[in-house]
């Protein structure tokens, strides 16, 4: 996992590519150096709705993968290509990221017994010193 801090330059509409895959793409600027670059991510399939809710010139963070691939032409040529895969991107400032469930309590850790089988115990298996 990486993350990348910058400014949104473009968001591109989603394209779909099949009926199983659709993608999106956008720049963000690293305005932190001298030479700022503008760099392409791409999300894909439910995450595209994720740039819904961003506009250009906002400042996000970016966490994303790096993905490889290996292509062989026709010809018998291989070539190599690399995405940048994004799964979350978050406003700067922002205390909860898009794209990323709520940290508060979900209804499967809500039971009275946290933790089964913890702080029970019979004669059979108290086996501790203590």
């Amino acid at each position: 996992m990486f993350k990348f801090t910058g400014t949104i330059k473009v968001i591109s509409d989603t394209q779909r590519i099949s009926d199983k895959f659709q993608k999106r793409e956008f720049v963000v600027t690293d305005t932190t150096s001298m030479y700022p670059q503008d760099i392409l991510f791409q999300t894909t399939q439910d995450k595209c709705n994720l740039l819904d809710q961003f506009q250009i010139n906002e400042n996000v963070e970016v966490s994303f993968n790096l993905r490889g691939r290996e292509w062989t032409s026709p010809q018998g040529e291989v070539k190599y290509f690399n995405t940048i895969e994004a799964w979350r991107i978050e406003k700067q400032g922002q205390s909860q990221p898009m794209g990323m469930p709520s940290s508060g309590p979900s209804p499967m850790n809500m039971g009275s017994d946290p933790l089964p089988g913890v702080g029970t115990s019979t004669d059979d298996d108290d086996d501790l010193p203590f």
